[in-house]
C-alpha cells in the first residue's frame, strides 16, 4: 500500500492573492474582448456614415465601462467562490487527521 503524505491545512494568505490574480486576468482579458468588439463597431459604423472613425469612443464608452462591470463580477464571483473552497479544505482536512 502506498504511504499517504500528510496534506497540509489551507492557508488564509492564498484566498486574496488567488482572487486578486484571477481578478486582474480576467478583468484585462474582458477590456481585451470588448476592445475589439467596440473598435470593429465603431469602423464599421464610420463606414457606413462616411466619416473617420473616432476610436476614444471605443475606449471611452463601450471597452472601459464594459471591463469595468466584468471586473466587479469577476471579483464577486471568484471571491464567493475561493471562500468556500477554503472553508472545505479546512474541514476536510480537519476531518482527515481526525481519522
Amino acid at each position: 500500500m502506498k504511504p499517504r503524505r500528510p496534506s497540509h491545512s489551507p492557508r488564509w494568505y492564498g484566498v486574496p492573492l488567488r482572487v486578486f490574480l484571477v481578478t486582474f486576468i480576467g478583468t484585462l482579458l474582458c477590456l481585451a474582448v470588448f476592445l475589439l468588439f467596440a473598435i470593429l463597431g465603431t469602423v464599421i459604423l464610420a463606414a457606413m456614415h462616411g466619416v473617420h472613425p473616432d476610436m476614444r469612443v471605443a475606449y471611452r464608452y463601450v471597452a472601459f465601462p464594459l471591463a469595468a462591470i466584468a471586473g466587479i463580477v469577476i471579483f464577486i464571483v471568484t471571491l464567493v467562490s475561493e471562500i468556500r473552497h477554503y472553508r472545505q479544505s479546512k474541514t476536510l482536512t480537519a476531518i482527515e487527521r481526525m481519522s
